[in-house]
């Protein structure tokens, strides 16, 4: 369901009724004269849903994360707020840029739309810029001939399943962040489709290696053995960003998720 849509298309019914009752009907009706229900139940949502529309379109949005990608930085269930216009301002529901604000730097948290079907919303990490090479070979990135800090971080306890995974504490630019590796997972990438730029990456026993095309993003998970990422589709059009996720604002199961994150 493409809510952006729907909220659109509530904002202009809204606007077209509050139009006619402010230039129009407004001035035909008696002197407290009860205002009819069109008004009542259209009209009068529209300053509501146009506030709604400009937030969530042009500042910050909400989102959910529904699956175990981002662990350990981001746990199911977890409702995180997206920067909507740090990189860039975009017309609303078609996705244009069209004021240039900032590009994506490696290691943000990036929220955009899954380029096999673009009505679904993805949250990886940016880990390769346009033009970079990006290897992930024996469980181990590299960019650009240089590997990326890694250092072990104990152990992550999986607290629904109470388990345990090795942690690493990973520094990408300037950010640091935690990832997880299994170390009885096979190196290689289980799940490989068909995409645009399919040419620009060679797949082995080991993993892979990629070179990133002019405007796209190369992302992964930071849970590396339980991520569908740019290791199985490919990459991220500049096209498809939707913002950078910056801050946890709730989670029914643990109230002390609440704040920012790497």
């Amino acid at each position: 369901m493409n809510f952006a849509l729907i909220l659109f298309v509530l904002l202009v019914a809204s606007g077209v009724l509050w139009a006619l009752d402010h230039f129009v009907a407004s001035k035909r009706r008696a002197v407290g004269a009860k205002s009819p229900w069109w008004v009542e139940y259209g009209a009068s949502f529209f300053p509501v849903i146009l506030v709604v529309f400009c937030l969530r379109s042009f500042v910050v949005e909400p989102f959910k994360i529904p699956s175990g990608s981002m662990i350990p930085t981001l746990l199911v269930g977890d409702f995180i707020l997206v920067n909507k216009w740090t990189y860039g301002i975009r017309l609303p529901v078609i996705n244009k840029k069209v004021i240039a604000v900032n590009e994506p730097k490696r290691g943000d948290v990036m929220v955009f739309r899954f380029p096999g079907d673009p009505s679904l919303d993805y949250i990886k990490r940016v880990v390769g810029l346009p033009g970079d090479k990006v290897e992930y070979l024996d469980k181990k990135l590299t960019i650009n001939g240089k590997a990326m800090p890694q250092q072990p971080a104990g152990d992550y306890l999986h607290a629904d399943r109470l388990y345990y995974s090795p942690r690493f504490i990973e520094k990408l630019g300037e950010v640091e962040h935690n990832i997880i590796v299994e170390n009885e997972a096979p190196a290689f990438v289980s799940q490989i489709t068909q995409y645009p730029f399919r040419e620009n990456c060679t797949y082995t026993s080991r993993g892979v290696s990629c070179t990133v095309p002019a405007g796209h993003y190369f992302m992964m998970g930071d849970n590396r053995d339980g991520s569908f990422d740019s290791r199985g589709w490919g990459f991220v059009p500049e096209a498809n960003i939707v913002g950078k996720a910056f801050f946890i604002w709730f989670n029914f199961s643990d109230l002390k998720r609440i704040g920012s994150f790497h």
